[in-house]
């Protein structure tokens, strides 16, 4: 057992609360990322498509129920390790190959594009938090999974 676990992780007061909430912040704030990739399609597949991205309307579809499930999984507590594992995953990716602010000329875009990059590297560390405490028993969550 982790020393995470053994510590009682969540028995402090409002632990509970701060987590759930902490889930619905990142969870809701990644699905809706997802939902954007279907309302935007053209516009992303476009932009995937510029950047080097082979079949960019099938990966942008795909990238988008990534985020909507993954997101979900982590808002709602179930099957959260290969929900947070797969945006981990994702985010990483992502941000080396669509936020590649070392190849770009024009400051403004090039500052645009590290902004991006940065957020999701800051995301994918949230990801690996979810992902290393999915072990742990998360209160108002449906603690369900294969893993």
């Amino acid at each position: 057992m982790s020393y995470l676990l053994q510590s009682g992780l969540f028995a402090s007061a409002g632990a509970d609360e701060v987590f759930l909430l902490a889930r619905v912040f990142f969870g809701g704030v990644v699905a809706f990322m997802g939902l954007n990739h279907f309302t935007n399609l053209d516009d992303m597949a476009g932009y995937a498509g510029m950047k080097g991205v082979p079949a960019p309307e099938f990966s942008v579809v795909a990238s988008g129920l990534m985020l909507v499930l993954g997101g979900l999984s982590v808002l709602t507590g179930a099957f959260v390790v290969l929900g947070a594992g797969a945006l981990a995953v994702f985010l990483l990716v992502s941000a080396l190959t669509m936020h590649d602010f070392w190849t770009v000329e024009d400051p403004q875009q090039q500052q645009t594009e590290l902004t991006q990059f940065l957020k999701n590297v800051t995301m994918a560390g949230a990801a690996l938090v979810f992902l290393a405490l999915a072990g742990a028993p998360w209160g108002y969550a449906l603690d369900v999974g294969v893993l």
